[in-house]
């Protein structure tokens, strides 16, 4: 089992800036990718970022794309998500996923573990 901790969540004005943490811990693997989805009440869970742990190859949602940062630090087994220039729209509970191996995948079903979510409201 792999467990995900997510933190860094809060309530920022409309321009403002969080980072968000995800600490993994329990089994590992030689290869996985982690990402970050959020879920906005009444809609799908959807991508926003990722990261290849081996290699660091990233990847963003077009509407996050320049404003939010995926990063790792190895030694702590934790991903980061700086995010930037919030808007109202970026709203949601914001939570952590890895999946197994080497693919990277954006869709939330490919990912085998989660965190338990950090919430995200920007007042505008």
């Amino acid at each position: 089992q792999v467990q995900l901790v997510e933190s860094g969540g809060g309530l920022v004005q409309a321009g403002g800036s969080l980072r968000l943490s995800c600490a993994a811990s329990g089994r590992t693997f030689s290869s996985y990718v982690l990402g970050w989805f959020r879920q906005a009440p009444g809609k799908e869970r959807e991508f926003v970022a990722l990261i290849a742990w081996s290699g660091g190859s990233t990847a963003y949602a077009d509407s996050v794309q320049g404003r939010f940062t995926i990063s790792r630090d190895s030694a702590k087994n934790t991903v980061y998500l700086q995010m930037n220039s919030l808007k109202s729209e970026d709203t949601a509970v914001y939570y952590c996923a890895v999946a197994r191996g080497v693919t990277v995948t954006r869709r939330p079903g490919t990912y085998d573990y989660w965190g338990q979510g950090t919430q995200v409201t920007v007042s505008s």
